[in-house]
């Protein structure tokens, strides 16, 4: 009975180290490259939702002011402070200046 020799594959130098590059890359630096940007998008996402919060916050403070604005711009407020004032209400005299 005859047994054949089984031929092993010699590797380079060069092809030695190109395989374990591919290796380390491939456990080490790709798994933690993806927990480094999962992080940072986490972190991008919370930083978003203070904006956002910010933005609607600030959105219900000018809402309150411009009622307040038209609130103090009503022609009740304006003859009541008038008359306070001692002044008359003439409707003659008002000029409307267009925007």
């Amino acid at each position: 009975m005859r047994t054949k020799k089984v031929k092993r594959v010699k590797f380079l130098k060069g092809e030695k180290f190109m395989f374990f590059l591919i290796v380390f890359l491939g456990l080490i630096v790709m798994p933690s490259a993806w927990v480094y940007t999962k992080a940072l998008l986490s972190e991008s996402n919370i930083e978003l939702e203070r904006i956002k919060k910010k933005i609607n916050k600030q959105n219900n403070a000018n809402e309150a002011l411009g009622m307040q604005i038209d609130e103090l711009a009503s022609i009740d407020n304006i003859q009541d402070i008038a008359s306070k004032s001692g002044l008359s209400y003439n409707n003659s005299n008002i000029k409307t200046i267009g925007e």
